[in-house]
């Protein structure tokens, strides 16, 4: 299995890389969504609707697949042999920051489903304080895995 591991690595990698630009996109892009319904929408109406379906479309058919790609793309690049030393610190900062990232996008879900149900309580500046959550996660793994601390 090792020498399957090791011979897949650059494919794995390329994978693992274009699942990460997926979820990240979409974790980009779903606040800003929430701040646009929140203060233009509202909760109710045929817009609402529209807009419940595109944040709905975007957690469901890319977001939640990007991540789980991300996840399972990453969990055989630390299974490949001589790729990650568990002595160091960096994929220990870099697991904090996915499963931070993972905890957000669990998140970024259970509002989804408020906004269809007309139960959204945050405000549009909330969502923009939020927004800035994956870009701050993402500094956190990408030093991690590049510079190797």
């Amino acid at each position: 299995m090792s020498d399957l591991l090791a011979t897949a690595y650059p494919w794995v990698k390329a994978f693992h890389i274009i699942s990460v630009i997926s979820w990240m996109a979409a974790l980009f892009y779903l606040p800003r969504l929430f701040v646009h319904h929140t203060e233009k929408v509202g909760v109710e109406g045929e817009t609402h609707a529209l807009f419940s379906m595109m944040e709905g479309k975007l957690a469901n058919v890319i977001m939640k697949p990007a991540m789980m790609a991300t996840w399972g793309f990453g969990l055989l690049l630390v299974l490949t042999p001589g790729i990650v030393s568990w002595s160091m610190i960096w994929p220990w900062t870099k697991l904090f920051g996915v499963v931070a990232m993972t905890v957000f996008h669990v998140w970024l879900s259970r509002r989804v489903k408020a906004f269809a149900k007309g139960e959204n309580h945050l405000t549009g500046r909330q969502y923009r304080m939020m927004n800035e959550v994956p870009t701050v996660l993402m500094i956190v793994i990408v030093f991690s895995v590049v510079v190797k601390f």
